[in-house]
């Protein structure tokens, strides 16, 4: 899964939770999704009726979090710890868990990523790690 369509990341994570809801066996990308689902209760509904939350559009002027968003966020965010991607990534996680719970470190993480994405687009250029590492120096 390298470069998705939104409605096949969408789709992703309602194929994992349900196949991981009638215990059928998961793949390690499925289960890793299925821990971030685990972890907010608050998307489980939406993720069991796919066909009511698929194509909805989450516009951040509706101040509304877009939980397909949230969740990629995480899994992106998961997969670069694992390979303390960019460098020193995991350092600056295991500091931010000294001062607050996995979850809402994992979160920090999330906010900067985004940040850093947003920042990439405004300039048209490609994610800056340096950007990404000093705003979570900041938290």
């Amino acid at each position: 899964m390298f470069n998705p369509s939104r409605d096949e990341a969408r789709r992703f994570f309602c194929d994992a939770w349900h196949k991981y809801r009638g215990k059928a066996a998961l793949s390690p990308l499925e289960s890793m999704a299925v821990e971030i689902v685990a972890l907010h209760p608050e998307y489980h509904a939406l993720l069991e009726q796919p066909e009511r939350h698929l194509d909805k559009d989450y516009a951040p002027e509706d101040g509304v979090i877009n939980p397909f968003l949230h969740l990629s966020l995480h899994l992106a965010v998961a997969e670069q710890l694992g390979i303390d991607q960019p460098p020193g990534l995991r350092a600056q996680f295991e500091r931010l868990c000294t001062k607050l719970d996995k979850h809402a470190a994992r979160h920090a993480l999330i906010e900067c990523l985004g940040e850093t994405i947003w920042q990439a687009q405004r300039n048209g250029s490609t994610p800056d790690q340096q950007y990404y590492l000093d705003c979570l120096k900041r938290k």
